[in-house]
């Protein structure tokens, strides 16, 4: 049975210095499977979802929908669904606020519900604390799709008596709110158009799926989206992608304290910049096949620009770097030679976890709350063991990082955070040599 976790007080305790070795196959993808379970909202028939990750985030999510009458078995990465019993005075009560809220993924069931049965809601943002993450470019989506809203007390509640396709120009690619958008206007009438709308792999996969179950979109992949609306949709069988955002920490993590770790089945054709940025720290990447290799990295050189100057790796909307994966370059940065500057654009509060590894004693100039330079050590002045706590998933695998790399002991508080978007992390480090204990 799924049930939500409360994790407030557990912990890690690292031991750090040890090489890891050995091979790793990354869970399915956070950001995509939230979309995907929203997604079954939109039929009564069974659905199936394959390689789902383990991670609290998704248990969270998958109760809040058992708990709408949404019919749920299968088990561990594999499960079916199937919404055809929905109450909606759920979402009315002081329960769902709480769930809801807990979590930024139960943004995506608005859409679902309101292009199926006309009656949605917008709960408060939840997730990582990161900086502003406003719902506005959810609200007015559906709004041109002919939704009307109430806020009521932070929540906003939505109905609409029949909806039409519209041109919709969003103000921001914000990833939710494609989603969003998307899926409520696979079931209105008419043409619509989702313009500037964000292509990310994960969007892409959601159209993908979409598409299986009926839905008529154009330019999948592109930032025009063009949706024909159909009466109703099917079920299906969709397997989300490897998360590249694990992709990419254990590309870090090789870097810093591997002996040679092997990155199984990565579909590479997905990763987009995310290599070629870890290159610019002087990152040896091989690929065979489907996998990636990160050989043992005694060294490894900043790359500077034409003019000898130090580079820039900065955010930006896809196919631009992941704004998820700059906590990771900001720790492997610190153990590289030479100098970079990590700039933040998206969000404003995503690089205070610096705090900790300057206290580790990295050399990190934070400049202001979007902007970073990073002084390389070169691997020649050891991070120290200290106590700390995870204020976000990326930020505190960022920390773990860190941690096994450190000498002497580490604790980390708060690890919930990383327990929202890696599974099991603890033990599939234990098992490349990790010295890391589940306080």
């Amino acid at each position: 049975m799924l049930i939500l976790w409360n994790m407030e007080n557990n912990s890690f305790k690292i031991k750090g210095g040890k090489k890891l070795k050995g091979e790793i196959i990354p869970q399915g993808a956070k950001n995509e499977v939230l979309q995907i379970i929203c997604a079954v909202l939109l039929t009564k028939e069974k659905v199936v979802v394959n390689n789902i990750p383990d991670i609290l985030d998704v248990r969270n999510l998958i109760q809040t929908l058992r708990d709408m009458g949404v019919k749920v078995s299968g088990e561990k990465n594999n499960y079916t669904f199937q919404a055809d019993e929905i109450n909606l005075e759920y979402l009315k009560t002081d329960s769902f606020q709480e769930q809801a809220s807990s979590l930024r993924g139960a943004l995506m069931i608005a859409g679902p519900l309101l292009g199926r049965f006309g009656e949605t809601v917008i709960p408060k943002p939840g997730g990582d604390k990161i900086g502003i993450r406003p719902v506005g470019v959810h609200v007015r989506g559906m709004e041109q799709l002919g939704a009307s809203f109430e806020n009521k007390d932070g929540m906003y509640f939505g109905i609409a008596n029949k909806l039409v396709g519209n041109y919709i120009y969003l103000e921001e690619p914000s990833v939710t709110g494609t989603a969003n958008i998307l899926m409520t206007a696979v079931l209105a009438d008419g043409e619509t158009t989702i313009y500037n709308a964000a292509c990310e792999p994960y969007i892409k996969q959601l159209s993908k799926m979409l598409v299986s179950m009926g839905a008529k979109i154009e330019g999948i992949g592109t930032n025009k989206l063009v949706i024909k609306g159909v009466g109703e949709l099917s079920g299906c069988e969709h397997t989300v992608l490897p998360d590249m955002l694990e992709i990419g920490s254990f590309i870090g993590l090789g870097a810093i304290i591997g002996d040679g770790i092997t990155i199984k089945n990565v579909h590479y054709e997905e990763l987009g910049l995310i290599p070629v940025v870890f290159e610019k720290l002087g990152i040896t990447i091989e690929k065979t096949g489907d996998d990636i290799f990160i050989p043992p990295h005694d060294s490894y050189t900043i790359k500077k620009r034409m003019d000898g100057n130090i580079i820039t790796i900065y955010d930006a909307p896809w196919p631009g770097f992941t704004p998820d994966l700059l906590s990771i370059i900001l720790v492997t940065a610190s153990q590289a030679n030479g100098s970079v500057l990590v700039h933040q654009k998206m969000f404003d509060g995503r690089l205070f976890f610096t705090d900790n590894l300057i206290k580790m004693g990295a050399q990190i100039i934070l400049c202001d709350p979007h902007r970073a330079v990073v002084v390389g050590l070169d691997k020649k002045q050891p991070l120290l063991g200290t106590k700390m706590t995870s204020p976000d998933i990326r930020a505190g695998m960022a920390l773990l990082i860190a941690a096994l790399a450190a000498d002497g002991e580490s604790t980390i508080q708060n690890i919930k955070q990383i327990d929202r978007g890696y599974e099991n992390i603890d033990e599939r480090l234990r098992e490349l040599g990790a010295e890391i204990e589940r306080v």
